[in-house]
């Protein structure tokens, strides 16, 4: 075999990814771009065929309830609940999203959950518990959770 006539072809793709691929090293962290101080936390939900209308007044009672306490304390900005109105065979009936304001109130802490416990109660904490696991767990699948923020470029 030869070389010599491998070395242009080669050269030239290396000349060419070299031309394309600046671009996207001269971005800098901080500089160019930094990360969002919000944290979102979304969770995609497959939800068994008929269960629909269960699932989301189970949701009323234990998930919307925290995280409305959790609202109140600032413990999270905000929550949603997204209905995929189109799934796909490979895709999910609900996404639960949980706006943090930071890292640090997603990473959470003693105190932040002392404060979250006294004012949702340690029995409402166990009735969530239980209502997951005798209900949901049956009626439901998580398909995923995703922990993501902005890209806020300069």
């Amino acid at each position: 075999m030869n070389w010599k006539h491998l070395a242009l072809p080669v050269l030239a793709a290396v000349s060419v990814t070299s031309l394309s691929s600046p671009a996207a090293a001269q971005m800098e962290l901080y500089k160019d771009y930094e990360p969002g101080p919000q944290v979102i936390e979304m969770t995609t939900v497959n939800v068994d065929e008929g269960q629909f209308e269960t699932y989301l007044q189970g949701l009323k009672s234990t998930w919307i309830g925290s995280s409305e306490i959790a609202k109140k304390l600032g413990i999270i900005q905000d929550y949603h609940i997204y209905w995929n109105t189109a799934p796909t065979d490979h895709s999910f009936d609900l996404v639960l999203e949980i706006v943090y304001p930071s890292v640090e109130a997603w990473a959470g802490n003693k105190a932040q959950y002392m404060k979250f416990l006294d004012a949702y109660g340690k029995t409402s904490l166990d009735k969530d518990n239980e209502t997951v696991l005798k209900l949901y767990n049956k009626i439901r699948h998580i398909s995923g959770t995703y922990v993501m923020r902005e890209v806020i470029v300069h």
